[in-house]
């Protein structure tokens, strides 16, 4: 059986629809359709039920998820290993949103170059969507995000919770921001839903940005407000850089750490066990400030 028929159902499933498929997979729906009907040919069964909501997992379907999973995860890490340099003794691949790289997976992989000069370490950066989707398909041994989803055979544990402050370049302008000034940066669903029931002010920004880094050098740059973690912003406030802005909510937002639960990469499990640590490590750091 063709692997990329294996993608194509497990992106199907993932996205829900025949047509966001093909558009993440950049073919046409019409080769998505192919892939999946000869899928369903070649086991002799239905896997999805089409409607006008998008595709369903059958009974069938939903047995079948894990197989192909499966599949597509040992190839993938059949050509980790495989394309493993001789002189080292394994490798990991880890992926996280940007601002989690900034003061924390930075720390870790500082700590691992220095204590396991023997493995290969593969470092990513991604948006949920595509951490969760590179888990699947086991190109990805550990991810580390905001608002992961549940996905059969991965674990997801909770890593740290981040508070999320609102702040302003202007050192006289410590009031509340007008929603011209305001930079959002878009943390997820969770920290919308909060702004928007705290400050519904500005909820509805005129600018939004997916990166944290992006927003800190518009907000430097050419002055506004806007929420980050305060771990990340601690020592711009303590050069100030940035200010807190007075009375203002912070919201809370956690960050969760994913890999597979039954993943044959001996590195996952010790290497999860050190990130909780430097989180910890992170974490009491900013509480004792």
């Amino acid at each position: 059986m063709n692997i990329e028929f294996a993608r194509t159902f497990l992106k199907v499933v993932d996205t829900g629809s025949f047509i966001r498929a093909a558009r993440a997979l950049h073919v046409t729906q019409a080769a998505v359709s192919r892939r999946i009907r000869t899928l369903e040919q070649y086991l002799g069964c239905e896997l999805f039920v089409r409607n006008k909501a998008g595709a369903v997992l059958t009974p069938s379907g939903r047995r079948f998820l894990r197989y192909a999973a499966n599949m597509v995860q040992t190839l993938e890490r059949a050509r980790h290993e495989i394309g493993v340099a001789r002189e080292f003794n394994g490798s990991l691949t880890i992926g996280g949103r940007f601002g989690l790289w900034d003061g924390l997976l930075l720390r870790l992989l500082e700590r691992m170059r220095a204590e396991r000069s023997d493995i290969q370490i593969r470092a990513r950066i991604g948006f949920e969507e595509g951490l969760m989707q590179a888990l699947v398909d086991g190109s990805l041994d550990i991810g580390i995000m905001y608002t992961p989803q549940n996905r059969p055979a991965l674990q997801v544990e909770r890593l740290l919770e981040e508070e999320l402050v609102l702040v302003t370049s202007h050192r006289q302008g410590r009031r509340m921001p007008d929603p011209d000034s305001y930079v959002h940066v878009d943390w997820g669903p969770e920290f919308l839903a909060q702004l928007s029931g705290g400050l519904p002010e500005l909820s509805s920004p005129r600018v939004i940005v997916g990166i944290s880094w992006l927003g800190l050098q518009l907000i430097l740059t050419d002055g506004g407000a806007g929420y980050f973690p305060y771990r990340l912003v601690r020592e711009l406030i303590r050069q100030e850089r940035l200010y807190r802005v007075a009375g203002a909510p912070s919201f809370q937002l956690p960050a969760y750490v994913v890999y597979p639960g039954a993943g044959n990469n001996p590195l996952i499990a010790p290497t999860v066990a050190r990130l909780h640590r430097v989180a910890a490590e992170v974490m009491e750091e900013t509480v004792a400030e």
